[in-house]
């Protein structure tokens, strides 16, 4: 779906469309990245990340290992024994 359409100027400079930064939130000064994905080019504004990149940089080895709610309250029954135990 085509959104909006930009001219590179002689300098290699290229406007962004109101559209385009209307639905980013871009403002001046806002960074943009510019990521290759297969054989296409994608803009992105810096600092918004998806759920997906955020869970490759949470669990690089891959999603973490499965508990039952009741071995958490009972993981985290031990931590806070050992952590406010007396003596």
């Amino acid at each position: 779906m085509k959104l909006a359409e930009s001219r590179i100027t002689s300098q290699g400079q290229v406007s962004v469309p109101s559209e385009v930064r209307r639905r980013l939130g871009l403002a001046p000064g806002s960074m943009l990245i510019w990521d290759a994905e297969g054989d296409a080019i994608v803009v992105r504004r810096a600092h918004r990340y998806s759920s997906e990149d955020l869970h490759t940089a949470l669990f690089p080895d891959g999603p973490p290992e499965v508990h039952t709610l009741d071995e958490l309250k009972a993981g985290i029954k031990e931590r806070m024994k050992r952590r406010y135990a007396r003596g």
